[in-house]
């Protein structure tokens, strides 16, 4: 089994400091503390959603998150910077295309190894 973690854009982590710590600040210059604890919640909510952000290949399966998908079906990799929702903190990305018109965007720390341990599973993958 293999892990791979998702790479972080810096000013995303500027721009969600900012937005939940001015609110933390706040609370806490006017004694709004429960203002200061839900946002502190929620702060450490997203960064833990951060840190769990990985790629696995297990076996013959890539698992992202609670998607599996069958490293056999996966027709096509290629470069993008596409800001679509997706498990990715980077834009960054790759975008994989499996089954018929299946299509999951991730950005691996190191997407050339990853890439790599893909095609010797499956030699027949596309990358652009």
């Amino acid at each position: 089994m293999s892990v791979y973690k998702s790479k972080i854009d810096w000013w995303l982590i500027i721009i969600i400091g900012v937005l939940f710590c001015y609110p933390i600040v706040d609370g806490i210059i006017t004694k709004d503390y429960m203002m200061s604890i839900v946002f502190f919640g929620l702060l450490s909510l997203i960064f833990l959603m951060f840190w769990s952000i990985q790629y696995k290949i297990e076996g013959h399966q890539l698992k992202i998150w609670t998607t599996k998908i069958d490293i056999h079906s996966i027709k096509k990799i290629y470069h993008t910077n596409n800001p679509l929702s997706s498990p990715a903190l980077s834009l960054d990305r790759i975008a994989i295309v499996y089954n018929k018109y299946d299509e999951v965007l991730i950005s691996p720390r190191d997407k050339s190894a990853f890439i790599a341990e893909l095609l010797s599973i499956n030699p027949n993958i596309v990358v652009t």
